[in-house]
């Protein structure tokens, strides 16, 4: 059974259990139940009309949400969805008078007092099903915003994440380019290392989440490959302690930020210094950046740059107030620091 078929179960059940309370009610709670004596004739009879009449009730509630407000009150046709209920009372008192008249002996059928006493019973069916429908519908236009909403969340979440593969791809290229100009020992490796990052990127960044201690060697990979292309003439500073490697993080979140360090604190920089920090420790993640930079540079920035901006976005649709992110510029520093609530 599907969860939509088991939702519609629960509801005719629902349906059921409240008009078996409403034809119920009257029978349970009768005066002479509750002192014990019989219950007389007249008294029966009447409450075999009442208990026809409730059907006619019944009837009257699902016309009006299946076919009625949607056809009329919806359309704003006011005038003549009132004058159809008028005519549906009126059919309504008018049966009734028959089934009076078979099975009431003693008192005799009378049109305006029967019209009267059944007036609120008519008003509360019809008052009923209009709240009802109206605040069906609601949900059900708030349920299906919210799906949208979430479809909506989906398509720009894949198209962000879209963006940095190739964007990290491009800057990587460039790594192995340099290092065939080079003619550097260090080609080999870095290709492997290159293709373990292409199996996670393949492989494991389609799930929503991913295990810590698989984006951290994602992570680690990425800065080997810049060490083996930087060498000496950088220095790079990395602390990792994950103490609980076991939480599950947003794919690809953290490598922007080192992407742009790597990006912008290296080139024209002298003595370019790069320090990276993890600690992951009551399911909070706290994670920094450090590197040199010249403002200059940040022209370049504006150009080409889209991993900062990009993982800014994701933060906002993924972790809404359980995150904090600081972008700090100081002198020659430029620092961002990231802390966030795991998920429980």
């Amino acid at each position: 059974m599907t969860l939509t078929s088991l939702k519609k179960h629960h509801k005719v059940l629902l349906h059921i259990l409240a008009w078996a309370i409403l034809f119920l009610l009257p029978i349970i709670f009768a005066p002479e139940i509750e002192v014990g004596a019989p219950r007389s004739v007249h008294s029966r009879e009447f409450l075999y009309v009442n208990t026809i009449t409730k059907v006619f009730w019944l009837l009257l509630f699902y016309l009006n949400t299946a076919v009625l407000i949607p056809g009329l009150l919806y359309k704003k046709k006011y005038v003549i969805f009132v004058l159809v209920q008028v005519l549906l009372f009126a059919a309504i008192i008018g049966i009734r008078s028959v089934y009076y008249e078979m099975i009431v002996t003693k008192f005799p059928f009378v049109f305006y007092k029967s019209a009267f006493h059944n007036s609120m019973p008519f008003l509360f069916t019809v008052l009923g099903s209009i709240a009802y429908i109206t605040v069906l519908d609601r949900l059900k236009t708030e349920r299906l915003a919210n799906e949208k909403q979430r479809e909506n969340l989906k398509t720009e979440l894949s198209f962000l994440r879209s963006q940095i593969s190739p964007h990290f791809l491009f800057n990587v290229l460039n790594n192995i380019v340099a290092l065939v100009r080079m003619k550097s020992e260090e080609l080999e490796p870095t290709i492997l290392k290159l293709s373990s990052l292409m199996q996670y990127m393949l492989y494991e960044t389609d799930e929503e989440k991913v295990l810590l201690k698989s984006e951290i060697n994602y992570l680690q990979s990425y800065i080997d490959l810049q060490q083996l292309r930087f060498g000496n003439r950088l220095t790079l500073h990395t602390d990792l302690q994950i103490k609980e490697d076991w939480h599950a993080i947003e794919p690809m979140l953290l490598i922007p930020f080192v992407e742009n360090a790597f990006k912008h604190g290296t080139g024209m920089i002298e003595d370019p210094v790069i320090d990276i920090s993890l600690k992951a420790n009551n399911n909070e993640l706290f994670f920094t950046v450090k590197n040199k930079y010249i403002k200059q540079d940040e022209a370049k920035d504006n150009v080409s740059g889209i991993g900062l901006t990009n993982v800014k976005r994701r933060l906002e649709l993924l972790y809404h107030n359980d995150y904090n992110l600081k972008i700090d510029k100081t002198g020659e520093w430029f620092t961002v620091t990231l802390q966030l609530t795991f998920e429980p």
